[in-house]
């Protein structure tokens, strides 16, 4: 079985939702970004010191896949149940992980014990009341109506 971070629906979903931007900008958290949300502050890319350097389109491409494989094998590590769901619930986690980071992601208490035992009704209503769903709006909202239906949007 193939794995999520390897899936095109899940990467088409979560470049939608990040957005490219081949010259580095300091994201809303005031840390320096490329490419697809790649935070260059917690993993430098030699040619990114400072607003306005520019990276090429396969250089992002690297850095996203580079990022989804990390994320993956933290979430493995973290939560070890998260494999055993559909692939559309996956990638809500893995979604969600690289908006929020890892540490973010398991803030989400209530969620994430609705999603561990099947809840995922309860699941989707407990990502949408939190500060995160308010800041990302549509994201949360199609990411909370796919944990709930277990299919892509």
């Amino acid at each position: 079985m193939a794995r999520i971070e390897n899936d095109e629906a899940f990467l088409d979903q979560l470049k939608r939702h990040e957005g490219l931007r081949l010259e580095a900008y300091l994201c809303p958290a005031g840390k320096l970004t490329i490419g697809w949300g790649h935070n260059c502050e917690a993993k430098p890319v030699p040619s990114v010191e400072k607003e306005g350097d520019v990276v090429s389109r396969g250089t992002a491409e690297i850095l996203l896949y580079q990022d989804v494989k990390a994320l993956a094998k933290e979430l493995d590590d973290k939560l070890p149940w998260w494999r055993k769901m559909e692939e559309p619930r996956q990638a809500v986690l893995l979604n969600m992980a690289f908006n929020l980071g890892v540490s973010g992601l398991l803030g989400f208490k209530r969620a994430l014990g609705a999603m561990r035992i099947g809840d995922y009704s309860r699941a989707g209503t407990e990502m949408l009341d939190s500060r995160w769903a308010e800041q990302v709006r549509g994201r949360a909202a199609e990411l909370a109506r796919q944990m709930v239906l277990g299919a892509w949007e």
